[in-house]
């Protein structure tokens, strides 16, 4: 005889959340660029790098990979509602300024732009001096 006992499974309905407002956070180094969108609190919407592309090696760093990385990822951010974002660069890369740019032709409202890279202060105490 074949169990006649079936398992049932629960299906989550997928919430269309409306987010208005929002971050973006763009990490640009030498070798890469990442780019964010967040809700206020820091929950991630939808991410994008250079990498994701396709595009390998030092074509990763570009201002072109950073324009890209930001149109793909503002994709689903749009679809949420996002209109209003504060944006949050980080690194030396050569990415920032056209990441910027593209939010802007995008259609997103700025309403901040703020610079949070690591500053050094001199580091730690160094090791004291050797003696032979």
């Amino acid at each position: 005889m074949a169990n006649t006992k079936t398992k049932k499974t629960k299906v989550r309905k997928r919430v269309n959340q409306k987010i208005e407002k929002g971050q973006v956070h763009i990490t640009t180094s030498f070798n890469n660029t990442i780019v964010s969108f967040t809700d206020m609190q820091g929950g991630v919407v939808s991410q994008c790098s250079s990498g994701r592309l396709g595009l390998k090696g030092s074509k990763k760093s570009t201002p072109f990979a950073a324009q890209t990385c930001v149109e793909r990822a503002a994709e689903t951010a749009l679809n949420m509602g996002m209109k209003d974002v504060e944006v949050y660069v980080k690194g030396p890369g050569q990415g920032r300024e056209s990441a910027i740019r593209a939010l802007g032709t995008l259609g997103f409202n700025v309403t901040l732009i703020k610079d949070v890279s690591p500053i050094a202060h001199n580091g730690c105490r160094p090791p004291k001096r050797r003696r032979v």
